[in-house]
């Protein structure tokens, strides 16, 4: 049983995510133009060129097809539903606090917060548990970045690095 596409609705803000590929393939086509132009067929800018080429091709046709489509009824709220439905705003939002956290709480304290906060909304079991998956991730990912990898994290207020010349010096 095969089903003609033209005859389904479009789903609310179909229309502007496919203005969005567009854009996003125009900006990929003029950086990938900026490599190197189109001087020969072995340079290093045929790729990217190609590539981001065939996405404007897609996305043109792609929204020529929704404009033949009929429009779905919906109201706002729909749109949303669809579009960022509120955990995912919320998420959002927990990710941009995370972010303008990080430099002046510091990394320990932020990415705790973070973490029990995604947990708590995501999971939405026991406080206990998700302070106990919270903690553990936390030392697991301080251990693999700080200590093997050896990347600086942002103090902030907890003086990590005076805590680590101690443990060494404990160690030693």
């Amino acid at each position: 049983m095969s089903v003609d596409i033209m005859t389904i609705p479009k789903k609310p803000g179909e229309t502007l995510f496919g203005f969005l590929m567009l854009a996003l393939s125009l900006l990929l086509f003029w950086q990938s133009w900026k490599i190197a132009g189109f001087s020969s067929l072995s340079s290093a800018g045929v790729l990217p060129l190609a590539a981001s080429g065939l996405m404007v091709i897609s996305c043109v046709i792609a929204l020529v097809d929704d404009f033949r489509r009929p429009s779905h009824d919906g109201e706002w709220h729909e749109f949303f539903q669809h579009v960022l439905p509120l955990t995912v705003a919320l998420m959002i939002a927990v990710i941009f606090l995370f972010a303008i956290m990080l430099d002046t709480v510091g990394f320990i304290i932020t990415a705790f917060l973070f973490l029990f906060g995604s947990i708590q909304l995501l999971h939405r079991r026991g406080i206990g548990k998700s302070l106990l998956i919270a903690a553990v991730a936390l030392v697991l990912v301080y251990l693999v970045f700080r200590i093997i990898f050896v990347v600086v994290l942002p103090e902030g207020i907890i003086p990590e690095q005076d805590m680590l010349s101690a443990i060494t010096a404990w160690l030693e």
